[in-house]
């Protein structure tokens, strides 16, 4: 069978492009394959599950863009589909004064991005909202919630399938090729021949867009460990909404925070580690192909010698509970190690250009044969179906 599109990935920016593929063009032929049994098995299974506002990012870029618009559709999606969430709030605090200055532009790109009751609070009226934080000033933003993505992608599949959309799971790709304008997609199950590829393979996406793009892509994925804790159940009163720090204007991480689960339970963290292999969940998980790959990469080079004594400090809380507690006490001084439990990790798909930029913003690069989306980290869950509109809308302009 020939298809219109066949989409690579089964994370939740994948299945949101595939959704809205079908949704604008119910006869669209389109496939989705995923090499995992199972969907969300990566990013979008491993994140700490935040709806975000809008808030962090440079009005009129993409992330901006698409995060505003995301959530809506993401909320009235969850609606439409009795999909559970809350919209619980967060702190965003400063505990020093020299980070004044960076939360007065975080609150300025809130309001410049449309963000409805924000609200400047100093200590006494922070306090009033979470008793043990720890702090001089904060921001309130009640937009942002919790929610479980891993659910929301099985949603969005079980929508796919009812429109007519094909998903094939355990198929790994191994080349793409083109004849006369027909591009053959080809797995460890067989091979696909399809009008357009949509590349959304997160931790693998610039090796996908290798398949396609004649040129060297000038972006590399650089892996980067996000490592939690748990709160233990006697503790967890220390935490009624998310809290987080005013994060470093220069590092695209936002800090370690607190993060209640929708499904119950309170989360610390993430750290932010270099991992020695693309889905290198454990501290030890090495792949000495894709690690040596990573240090080749002339971009990575210059940042790790622009940031060493920040990837430092962060190798230091991975291996030290102390560390990573006393980063905590920053935001509420209460919490002691003893409190904490070992929890999950995730791996972030960080796009290093060859200059050594951390991209900021998404990133989707088209050629002949594809859509590339090279750059989708955080707010990507939150944003996946206004990322999946787009890269929908961008596909049928070419298919018509």
């Amino acid at each position: 069978m020939h298809y219109d599109v066949v989409v690579i990935g089964g994370g939740i920016v994948g299945l949101a492009t595939a959704l809205n593929l079908k949704k604008a063009k119910p006869n669209l032929r389109l496939l989705l394959v995923e090499k995992e049994n199972s969907l969300a098995a990566h990013q979008t299974g491993h994140n700490s599950g935040v709806i975000h506002s809008g808030l962090y990012y440079k009005p009129g870029s993409l992330k901006a863009k698409n995060c505003i618009e995301g959530y809506h559709m993401l909320i009235d999606f969850c609606n439409e589909n009795n999909i559970k969430y809350e919209l619980c709030g967060k702190l965003v605090v400063a505990t020093s004064e020299d980070q004044l200055a960076s939360l007065e532009t975080l609150y300025q790109r809130g309001i410049q991005n449309g963000l409805e009751g924000l609200e400047k609070l100093n200590k006494e009226q922070m306090q009033a909202i979470e008793p043990h934080v720890a702090g001089i000033a904060g921001i309130k933003v009640p937009q942002t919630g919790i929610i479980n993505y891993t659910t929301v992608s099985e949603k969005y599949a079980e929508n796919i399938k009812n429109l007519g959309g094909e998903i094939r799971l355990g198929e790994k790709v191994s080349s793409i090729s083109e004849i006369n304008g027909i591009s053959t997609v080809v797995t460890n199950k067989g091979s696909y021949d399809t009008t357009l590829v949509v590349n959304c393979a997160g931790l693998y996406s610039d090796k996908v867009a290798q398949f396609t793009e004649k040129e060297q892509v000038k972006v590399r994925i650089i892996p980067f460990r996000g490592e939690y804790y748990e709160i233990k159940p006697e503790k967890q009163y220390l935490v009624k909404h998310l809290i987080y720090p005013v994060p470093d204007p220069n590092f695209p991480f936002l800090g370690v925070h607190f993060t209640r689960m929708v499904d119950g339970g309170v989360e610390a963290g993430p750290n932010a580690v270099l991992a020695f292999r693309r889905e290198g969940y454990k501290k030890l998980s090495l792949d000495f192909s894709e690690f040596g790959e990573t240090l080749a990469w002339p971009g990575f080079r210059k940042v790790a010698a622009k940031y060493w004594k920040t990837g430092l400090g962060e190798y230091y809380r991975s291996f030290s509970k102390s560390a990573f507690t006393k980063a905590l006490q920053a935001l509420i001084p209460e919490i002691q190690k003893d409190d904490l439990i070992p929890g999950g990790a995730g791996v972030r798909a960080q796009a290093c250009d060859y200059d050594g930029g951390l991209l900021d913003d998404f990133s989707i690069l088209e050629n002949k044969q594809a859509i590339n989306v090279l750059n989708a980290p955080s707010p990507a869950a939150t944003s996946s179906l206004s990322i999946g509109k787009t890269v929908a809308e961008m596909a049928l302009k070419r298919l018509n």
